[in-house]
């Protein structure tokens, strides 16, 4: 059994990827540097920041259609995250690859249908003049001085 941080990225079935995906480890470039930033005495020894780096254009898990639109909506073909938040290099393996499968979720769903345009009911007319009837009336019968005599 493998690991979140190790082995095949599994991506459950949903709009854009019907049958769900998996990207096989060797499609996934990882590498390792030192995080930025405060870590105690190992933050200049050890190699905890993740970058994973997924290449669509050789990917062979992708249908043509599903490598377009990825393509089109990252604009590049080479999806790349980051990941430094925690002071393990397995934490943040699991974190960047929680990361890419959702940026790779995004890019591949399909578009959201465009609105398409109605004309206003006749009822909804009639209410609209009529709040503004109203309101006007009501703006009407302000600061008016009337005489008593």
């Amino acid at each position: 059994m493998t690991s979140k941080a190790t082995g095949p990225l599994v991506l459950t079935p949903g709009p854009g990827i019907p049958g769900g995906l998996v990207v096989p480890e060797r499609e996934l470039d990882e590498r390792f540097s030192r995080s930025p930033g405060p870590g105690g005495q190992s933050v200049n020894t050890t190699d905890s920041r993740v970058e994973i780096v997924f290449d669509l254009a050789a990917s062979e898990v992708l249908t043509p259609q599903q490598r377009d639109r990825a393509v089109a909506a990252l604009g590049t073909s080479r999806l790349s995250v980051t990941a430094s938040e925690h002071r393990s290099q397995m934490r943040n393996r699991v974190a960047a690859r929680e990361r890419l499968a959702e940026r790779l979720r995004a890019a591949l769903a399909p578009p959201p249908r465009s609105r398409v345009a109605t004309r206003p009911t006749r009822g909804s007319k009639r209410r609209r003049a009529e709040a503004k009837r109203r309101r006007s009336e009501t703006k009407a019968t302000r600061g008016r001085v009337r005489d008593t005599d």
